[in-house]
């Protein structure tokens, strides 16, 4: 099984900004956390951040042609905006599955718009980091359930 890991703008600064509703650990502590999980879990796995829209969309369509099996994404700030990150993922359909550290529903009324959650399996809120363990499980549930 082939995944791709997806984190939009500021998730760099995971450690840094908003300790307080994103916690403590930083984002080297993310990526290590989710190759861990996926090494021991037989999974290829590759994490991609971006602070540009652009650039997440393209890496978006590269998993189309690098037919990676899943996608673990964390549009950030794009969660709330971006109707073509939404289109890219209806474009190349693939099993999504969306991920926020914080409870994004427990915050500003704004954030409770999620156009990723119209494409994706399910989204997971509010989970820290762990959250994104959790997406890998469904993913790798969802795809064991296909090959069957």
């Amino acid at each position: 099984m082939k995944i791709r890991v997806i984190n939009g703008p500021n998730i760099n600064m995971l450690g840094i900004r908003e300790v307080n509703i994103y916690g403590s650990e930083n984002y080297d502590t993310l990526i290590a956390s989710i190759k861990d999980k996926c090494l021991k879990e037989g999974i290829e796995v590759e994490c991609f951040q971006s602070n540009h829209e652009g650039r997440l969309i393209d890496y978006i369509q590269s998993c189309y042609f690098e037919k990676v099996d899943g996608i673990v994404i964390n549009p950030a700030g794009y969660t709330h905006t971006s109707v073509a990150i939404l289109d890219a993922l209806k474009a190349i359909k693939i099993p999504t599955v969306e991920v926020h550290i914080s409870d994004v529903d427990s915050r500003e009324e704004f954030r409770k718009v999620s156009y990723v959650s119209l494409y994706a399996l399910k989204t997971i809120k509010g989970e820290g980091i762990k959250g994104y363990l959790h997406a890998i499980d469904i993913l790798k549930e969802h795809y064991e359930n296909i090959q069957k």
